[in-house]
């Protein structure tokens, strides 16, 4: 990441307010419900791998809590496995948009949205079933 890539310095640190085109118009950002977890992610890409924590999924994409968050267009494959899960998920996603850390500001949850990208209808429907599942079990439990 460049100095200047979205107002934020080496390290993902940023003293400037986010500007307007580092999040996506707020008609894109919620097409479908997400679900808070806390689920360890595994984000690789070309030049680096991050082990972090998915702080909600939906079936469309995830936010991943970091402090390194990476520039918006990177691509990732993502690997990661909800609870109880047999296999683990491996998923390709492509950075949406990015909360950066912001020194002497109160910013609780820096990261980068991650829409999911190339996923086969296999994987697709695993995942949808999942949400809906996590979503179901927690309205009938409250």
């Amino acid at each position: 990441m460049t100095a200047t890539a979205y107002g934020v310095r080496a390290g993902g640190v940023s003293d400037e307010p986010p500007k307007p085109s580092e999040r996506p118009p707020v008609s894109d950002r919620r097409s479908s419900d997400r679900i808070e977890v806390t689920w360890s992610v595994d984000c690789e890409s070309r030049d680096t791998f991050l082990y972090a924590s998915i702080a909600n999924i939906s079936e469309f994409g995830i936010f991943v809590r970091t402090q390194e968050p990476l520039e918006v267009g990177t691509r990732l494959t993502l690997k990661f496995a909800p609870p109880g899960s047999d296999e683990p998920f491996v998923l390709h996603g492509q950075v949406q948009w990015v909360n950066a850390v912001r020194m002497l500001a109160d910013n609780p949850n820096p990261g980068m949205g991650i829409r999911f990208v190339e996923l086969t209808t296999d994987a697709r429907s695993r995942l949808i079933d999942t949400v809906r599942t996590i979503a179901y079990v927690r309205d009938n439990v409250n």
